[in-house]
């Protein structure tokens, strides 16, 4: 995952969760926050960010927030980065060899799942999860409740038990993870369906990524605690 026209700048204050405040060699200027989660952690006053710049020059706010610096750690915070970098792995045949098929936002049940697979023997469906989460090495997901992402964990273990090949992929945007674990304190409901998904045979994958200001890329496996 690449991105152009990236500049740096400083964490000012977040007024809502679409938008901040930043500077930019030296000008406060309005960005567009691209992750609704509430990233408190992350969006501290005086933080250094990285801002990508709109091709557009008719958009209301001209960048878009992409990444910020936590201590020494760069952790990207664009909520479509994930599954853009998903997408460029499972194309390179990481989970499934040589895929024939990778097809984003696929229906399956009620819901529409990240990403359906085929090859010559197998047929998948993966579910995506970004995380930007960590406290003391590990990370966690999620920020917030989310009971979108419970039932789309409840739909992959109806695929599984109908033959497909499942999985949900918890890609970490960051390096410095030692592992994996669901936030039980903010959402038991995501915990135990992700445990459940477990027991009837759902892979549960976690990957840091290699974080620069202009691009992201899933590196490695990180143990999953749940």
């Amino acid at each position: 995952m690449k991105y152009e026209n990236v500049y740096k700048g400083i964490f000012i204050e977040r007024p809502n969760r679409f938008i901040a405040r930043c500077l930019i060699d030296g000008e406060e200027i309005t960005v567009h926050v691209k992750n609704t989660g509430r990233c408190r952690e992350l969006l501290i006053t005086g933080a250094e960010v990285y801002l990508e710049k709109s091709n557009n020059p008719n958009r209301k706010t001209q960048f878009d927030l992409i990444a910020v610096k936590k201590g020494e750690n760069l952790i990207n915070m664009d909520s479509q980065c994930p599954n853009i970098a998903a997408k460029e792995w499972l194309e390179d045949g990481h989970w499934i060899k040589n895929p024939t098929l990778v097809k984003p936002e696929s229906r399956y049940g009620n819901s529409r799942i990240d990403f359906y697979l085929e090859n010559k023997s197998e047929k998948a469906f993966v579910e995506v999860k970004g995380v930007t989460l960590e406290e003391d090495g590990r990370a966690m997901f999620p920020d917030a409740p989310t009971d979108r992402g419970t039932k789309h964990i409840n739909e992959l273990i109806k695929a599984k038990k109908e033959g497909y090949k499942t999985a949900v992929m918890f890609v970490i945007q960051m390096k410095g993870i030692k592992e994996f674990l669901p936030n039980e304190k903010t959402d038991k409901a995501f915990a135990d369906a992700l445990r459940k998904a477990k027991e009837n045979g759902v892979e549960i994958l976690a990957y840091d990524c290699i974080v620069n200001p202009d691009s992201m890329h899933i590196d490695k496996k990180i143990p999953v605690k749940l």
